[in-house]
């Protein structure tokens, strides 16, 4: 039987076709709501499959529909619309700035039909002669397009380290090899990725190599050697895998090496040259007696330059060879610190699970405590909460609470921060929740005086506790919108406002960069949460850790990191004034 998220889609998608296809708009928008019934419907479909009208958003046609679609899996009025109109239609909708009436316009009046056909109506400078379009939006729209058909020189860390991994496991099934580890960007948790590393040691190079290019995960074979193999495999886009095939002995000085990132590992050359020596992936060579060192594992090679061990999301080349040498680096966050999330979604507006279904999955990674913010009512295609709702809500964490031992669930809410900085919600309903976390998610184009100061009003309003994803980026998607953060950041320490870092892969909002600055010239608190609309979501954690150390951010840095009895007092110290 097709998920809640199924029938969904095919009603949205039945929606975007009515309207391109001159329907009522009305009538299409009667489908569209029912899609957004659907998806946040909380009971079984099979269950009130002959009642769906007592749904709100539901009518007798729509009801029609969704019966149709759980007892058959298809639609038949959907695939009337897909058999009449073209298929490319719904490819344009992906595009940032279309909609079904402009997507209406275009085929209408160009005859476009997919993706090349609007590229090419807007070389020839049509389309900024309909209604509704002009040059600078046929400028984004070429943007969009060449954005959306060429793969990026580098994707999100998230898209790619899965399948990374995927490849690691498999080179660690072959029998003879001894270790194996990700290097390169990716052992370094950079935000964007362009190839993967991977070193391996071995006694038997050539029986490696063999058995890497003939891995289950290999799309191509690009080329084969006895010390390196390279290989394409799948992620979003095809993605080369250098694999680096050394000694036992050679391999923690290799793994230092391969990890890099080039920067660094210019400046461990200078200290090495200092003392006579000269670093390369196969040891260290005493220049005076020519002999080379090999070592165990990496903190030895580190000590034997004077160094502490750096870690690799500290390997950037930005003075922490200097503050190993003269003070020690700091003691990293580790995801075991994290006690708990503060910002995950509920099946109450765009999640995928119940509120005690994301409660048992944060039990299950050892957290004492999860925040439920759902969206407020201004995102209405999110679902977004109504007082009413927010209040029902309440009651239902205050019962998986008393019915559940060991994870405590907080009363939360993202809300809108409207784009005159008002919030969605007034402060009489925001003081009732444990967490209110604020956010923008519309009008990205203002300028960068009015955003700041939309979202300075939203940091000074006591009430608010979490600025989430500051600076609304999307990862190869979506820039930053304009924004004075240094501002920010100071009004944040001020009022002991808490900016996040949103754990997501096509977010992490703040950088590394961002929160560097952020603590060390301003001590600004930072919560890193996943935004999770899915139990399963919960371990995007591990990117918002990775990034916070590249921010060289330390557990006391990081409100998640408190006990729930010194975090519950944190959030309420803002609410005082304190």
């Amino acid at each position: 039987m097709p998920s809640h998220r199924d029938i969904a889609e095919m009603l949205f998608e039945l929606a975007n076709y009515m309207e391109i296809d001159g329907e009522n708009p009305y009538r299409a928008n009667a489908y569209r709501r029912a899609g957004q019934a659907v998806e946040h419907l909380k009971r079984p479909l099979e269950e009130i499959k002959e009642d769906l009208q007592s749904v709100a958003g539901i009518g007798k046609g729509t009801a029609a529909v969704i019966r149709e679609i759980i007892e058959t899996g298809e639609s038949s009025l959907l695939n009337e619309y897909r058999e009449k109109l073209p298929k490319g239609l719904m490819s344009l909708l992906e595009l940032p700035g279309l909609g079904p009436k402009s997507v209406k316009t275009l085929y209408k009046k160009l005859n476009v039909t997919n993706v090349s056909e609007l590229e090419q109506a807007i070389r020839r400078q049509q389309v900024r002669t309909l209604p509704g379009f002009g040059a600078k939006s046929e400028a984004k729209l070429l943007e969009a397009i060449q954005r959306a058909g060429t793969r990026p020189e580098r994707l999100p860390l998230g898209h790619v380290r899965p399948v990374a991994e995927e490849v690691l496991t498999q080179i660690q099934s072959i029998p003879e090899v001894v270790q194996a580890s990700l290097a390169g960007s990716i052992r370094r948790m950079e935000e964007t990725v362009k190839d993967v590393d991977i070193v391996v040691a071995t006694e038997q190079p050539d029986h490696v190599a063999r058995e890497v290019a003939s891995l289950p995960a290999v799309e191509e074979v690009v080329n084969r050697g006895t010390t390196k193999v390279s290989v394409l495999v799948a992620a979003d886009w095809l993605v080369q895998v250098d694999v680096r095939i050394v000694t036992p002995e050679q391999y923690a000085t290799a793994l230092h090496h391969f990890t890099g990132s080039k920067e660094h590992n210019v400046r461990i050359r200078q200290i090495a040259k200092e003392k006579g020596w000269k670093v390369s992936e196969y040891g260290v060579e005493q220049l005076a007696d020519g002999r080379t060192l090999t070592f165990d594992e990496e903190t030895h090679f580190y000590n034997e330059l004077g160094l502490p061990y750096i870690p690799p999301e500290l390997r950037q080349g930005k003075g922490e060879t200097e503050v190993g040498l003269e003070q020690g680096l700091p003691d990293l966050v580790a995801e075991k610190d994290i006690r708990g999330d503060l910002h995950v979604h509920s099946q109450w507006s765009d999640g995928h699970c119940t509120i005690r279904e994301m409660a048992e999955a944060a039990k299950s990674k050892g957290y004492e405590y999860v925040a439920v913010t759902d969206h407020s009512r201004s995102l209405v295609i999110a679902g977004g909460l109504s007082v009413e709702d927010l209040m029902k809500q309440r009651e239902e964490i205050d019962r998986v609470n008393r019915e559940l031992d060991g994870i405590t669930v907080l009363a939360g809410v993202e809300v809108d921060i409207l784009p005159d900085g008002r919030l969605d919600y007034p402060d009489d309903v925001l003081e009732q929740l444990d967490v209110v976390i604020a956010s923008v998610h519309s009008a990205f184009g203002q300028d960068e005086r009015t955003m700041t100061k939309r979202i300075l009003r939203a940091v000074e309003n006591p009430y608010v506790h979490v600025i989430a994803h500051p600076t609304g980026r999307l990862l190869n998607r979506r820039d930053s919108y304009a924004l004075n953060l240094p501002e920010i950041f100071k009004r944040a320490a001020d009022t002991g406002t808490v900016l996040e870092l949103n754990a997501n892969p096509n977010r992490l909002d703040l950088n590394d960069r961002h929160l560097r600055q952020a603590v060390e010239d301003y001590g600004v608190t930072i919560a890193i949460n996943t935004d999770a609309h899915r139990a399963e979501h919960l371990h995007l954690i591990t990117y918002g850790v990775g990034t916070a150390r590249r921010g060289w951010l330390t557990r006391h840095h990081i409100l998640n990191t408190l006990t729930l009895d010194k975090l519950v007092k944190r959030l309420k110290g803002k609410n005082h004034g304190s």
